[in-house]
């Protein structure tokens, strides 16, 4: 009598094993090992080799174990994978998939570049709608504690120019009919920010701007100034951090939807041209991160997603025509295939890429030039 063969434990039941308490047996560590090698190119991107993957993955199970009870706890991000994982995993497993293959070492790797830094590091996160920056600041945040690193996130909107300032802005340039696009931050503000963060000594108290979005029915407004004491780590991030101009003959030719009129090809030039203003800025950053959806044009059904969820909170939201035109507006100030799709292949520029699903899970991880 023959008896059916037990499939092998995949990677999540591994892991799921792992936090019950049951550790992995022979068997169970090569698959973690096998598992860890491949692909190269996420391999390479984390420093995992065949002679460290032993030592890389103990040190690793040792952070699971302690933070993994605190990153599921933080239920908006369930939740979030609930309403949109496209995967067959448990919301548990995604988590832990998440924190194994991305979230965990690449804390620990930015952990190594501060220390070997010996200051604080600036670590710019570039993403647009829907790629996740929120989510990855916080987890990273939690996982560099356990680390015994303090973590300061501050984003671009954190720098836009006042309520007044923009509104003046705005009646010499009509065409700003949002904030967001290049000219609508107060560069000079960041870079001092930036600068004394970097030279921040333990009992220095810096003060760091903070944007309320709620301001002027929405238009938004600089608030009060935050005191922060000490940050090790800073996670700068935003839907253009680290974008820089890209040659005017760009757009004199054919160029993408929406910039079709010429017109659009106007404003596109201007905001192209309003990016050199951020290249200090970029120069204060030691590392760049991107997370690069697997097609830019999911940021649109991203950006329905979020709006029909808070319309069904009660709160107000805008309709899908108003969406439209609201996402397009960016797209023809700073294209992502003119603008970002260039830079993910720029080892110069990029330390790592991770391509996003469109149900906002990680796919590939590399750095620019193994992929």
């Amino acid at each position: 009598m023959t008896h059916p063969v037990s499939p092998s434990p995949s990677l999540g039941d591994i892991l799921n094993q792992w936090i019950a308490g049951k550790s992995p047996n022979s068997s169970a560590w090569q698959k973690l090992v096998t598992a860890e090698l491949t692909p190269p190119e996420r391999a390479k991107a984390f420093g995992i080799t065949p002679d460290n993957v032993t030592e890389k993955l103990r040190a690793r199970s040792r952070l699971l174990l302690s933070v993994y009870s605190d990153v599921l706890a933080l239920h908006f991000f369930a939740q979030k994978i609930q309403k949109n994982s496209e995967h067959s995993e448990s919301i548990q497993t995604t988590i832990l998939l998440s924190l194994w293959r991305l979230w965990i070492p690449l804390a620990i790797q930015l952990a190594d570049s501060q220390k070997e830094l010996g200051r604080p590091l600036m670590q710019g996160i570039l993403g647009g709608q829907g790629t996740g920056k929120t989510t990855l600041a916080v987890v990273l945040k939690l996982i560099l504690a356990q680390l015994g690193y303090r973590t300061l996130s501050l984003s671009i909107d954190d720098l836009y120019k006042t309520y007044q300032e923009r509104q003046r802005l705005r009646e010499q340039d009509p065409r700003l009919i949002w904030r967001g696009p290049p000219g609508t931050h107060d560069v000079e503000l960041g870079v001092q920010v930036l600068d004394e963060l970097r030279s921040q000594n333990s009992s220095d108290s810096i003060l760091v701007p903070r944007f309320d979005k709620s301001a002027w029915q929405g238009a938004g407004d600089r608030t009060d100034f935050e005191p922060v004491q000490k940050a090790d780590i800073v996670l700068f991030e935003g839907w253009f951090v680290g974008v820089r101009p890209v040659a005017a003959t760009v757009f004199s030719g054919a160029t993408p939807a929406p910039i079709e009129t010429e017109s659009d090809r106007a404003f596109a030039r201007d905001m192209n041209e309003q990016l050199k203003q951020y290249l200090p800025l970029w120069e204060r950053l030691d590392r760049l991160i991107v997370l690069y959806p697997t097609d830019y044009r999911l940021s649109l059904q991203w950006r329905r997603q979020a709006e029909a969820e808070m319309i069904a909170t009660g709160k107000s939201g805008m309709s899908d025509s108003e969406i439209n035109e609201f996402v397009k507006y960016f797209w023809k100030a700073l294209h992502p295939e003119l603008f970002i799709t260039p830079l993910i292949h720029n080892p110069d520029w990029v330390d790592l890429v991770i391509e996003i699903n469109s149900d906002h899970t990680p796919a590939r991880v590399y750095h620019p030039g193994d992929d």
